[in-house]
């Protein structure tokens, strides 16, 4: 429920820990804002509170063009009340409307497309098809501010089959045309550049130092204040490379990319890999009951990702019960001779590629380069290669391999590596007594405390 006091503090704190995760409507001038706008702050008796900025739109009230509520981090007050909804909602924002019906989405969370419409009727107001426009017009929204992209490619990127239908219902939902937007000062750079945020607190030492330690040459690259990587994306191929601006809560992300029409995905996948969504001190809040009062959470802790589930698998089962070293040793060793060049960069090796070498390249026993085969030649044959449970029944490949693929290469919030010798080494070394299962859902978030302890 709403608390319109508890709100007003916030709103007058401008503090940004309470971005995102409700919206300020001005009744006098139909606009509504982030907690932290730099407008004048308006009074009480005008101001009206929405959880969500799809409720605030969906109430008549438009976007801001000063803070863009676009640019907020995403932590919906609804988030975790209903794991169904919450589920719906990351799979729409991941596209799922775009490409296929409201009936496959249903059948794929395993519920009835009646009750999916109920579910966002009642906790957002308005139906899932709705909610997916409305995300596609704020992600044009978001490449109107931050590129210079023409509007047809806009569109295109944004999931609109035409311009026309791009311009309708950016105009319905926003009530701003796209050249409105434009002129209120698009970018001028040539390259694809776009801003995305979090909210604070964010270990980026730590993140960069995980990423470092396992960055694979011409396929990965990192420093003090940034990472990136090449990918490749149903058809598109391109590289990215995120830089971290502290001071603002966000990172300046670069993308080259041959082909925009998935660009929406791709963004978002990048947003996964670095973990800008979650509500890391409600994480924190919760992990804390598993220790003693006395024990300190390190802070910021977030799930460094890895492009997708097959690139996980493959590097999971080269690290099987051998150093960190070794393991980005053996995956550079692949990446160099399997891996498809994208100029002076190189792509992860794709599964039919590596189903047929005989990867002899690779100092490894016969019986891990045939699980490496099984597991490619599973995701050339399955309707459904992602699911971890499938994995299992592959010959060399257990319950860690698929832990693992599934902490970084899904961000699954709540994977605890307790057989992980990582792990076994910190509990030892610092006497936790605690159960894990205490922690979940966020026992992912466990587990990378329990690393960062090494």
């Amino acid at each position: 429920m709403l608390n319109p006091e508890i709100f007003q503090k916030a709103r007058l704190s401008r503090d940004p820990r309470f971005d995102g995760k409700f919206f300020t409507a001005v009744k006098t001038t139909g606009i509504y804002c982030r907690t932290i706008c730099p407008a004048t702050t308006p009074k009480e008796e005008n101001v009206t509170y929405f959880s969500t900025a799809v409720e605030a739109a969906n109430a008549g009230y438009r976007p801001c063009l000063r803070c863009r509520p676009d640019s907020a981090p995403g932590s919906p007050a609804w988030k975790g009340v209903n794991t169904t909804l919450e589920k719906a909602v990351r799979f729409i924002n991941e596209g799922a409307l775009q490409n296929s019906s409201l009936e496959d989405l249903a059948n794929r969370l395993g519920i009835g497309d009646r009750y999916l419409r109920q579910l966002f009727k009642k906790h957002l107001g308005i139906s899932p098809k709705a909610y997916a426009l409305y995300q596609q017009c704020l992600f044009a929204k978001k490449l109107l501010h931050q590129t210079n992209l023409p509007i047809t490619q806009i569109a295109l990127a944004s999931g609109f089959n035409s311009v026309r239908r791009f311009n309708d219902c950016f105009q319905s939902q926003l009530s701003l045309t796209p050249s409105e937007i434009r002129k209120s000062g698009g970018a001028t750079s040539k390259a694809l550049k776009l801003q995305l945020y979090y909210r604070p607190p964010y270990d980026w030492s730590f993140v960069c130092s995980f990423f470092m330690t396992r960055a694979i040459p011409n396929l990965e690259w990192c420093d003090k204040q940034s990472y990136g990587r090449t990918f490749e994306w149903l058809g598109s191929i391109g590289h990215f490379t995120a830089l971290h601006v502290e001071h603002k809560n966000r990172f300046d992300v670069a993308i080259e990319l041959d082909d925009v029409t998935h660009l929406k995905t791709i963004v978002n996948n990048i947003r996964r890999i670095l973990d800008l969504d979650v509500d890391i001190l409600a994480v924190e809040k919760d992990l804390q009951q598993c220790f003693d009062d006395t024990t300190l959470i390190n802070t910021g802790l977030r799930l460094p990702g890895i492009w997708n589930m097959f690139e996980a698998g493959i590097r999971a089962i080269l690290g099987q019960q051998i150093s960190v070293v070794s393991a980005r040793n053996l995956v550079t060793i692949l990446v160099t001779e399997l891996g498809q060049s994208n100029t002076e960069k190189q792509l992860f090796p794709i599964p039919q590629t590596i189903a047929e070498s005989d990867l002899d390249f690779l100092k490894i026993p016969a019986s891990r380069k045939q699980t490496l085969r099984n597991l490619s030649q599973h995701y050339l044959d399955s309707d459904n290669p992602d699911d971890p449970e499938q994995w299992l029944a592959l010959k060399g490949i257990g319950p860690w391999t698929v832990d693992y693929a599934q902490l970084r290469g899904l961000s699954n919030p709540d994977i605890y590596l307790g057989g992980d010798l990582g792990v076994k080494k910190a509990r030892m070394k610092s006497k936790y007594n605690f159960n894990p299962d205490q922690a979940s859902p966020w026992r992912s978030y466990l587990t990378f405390q329990l690393w960062s302890q090494l």
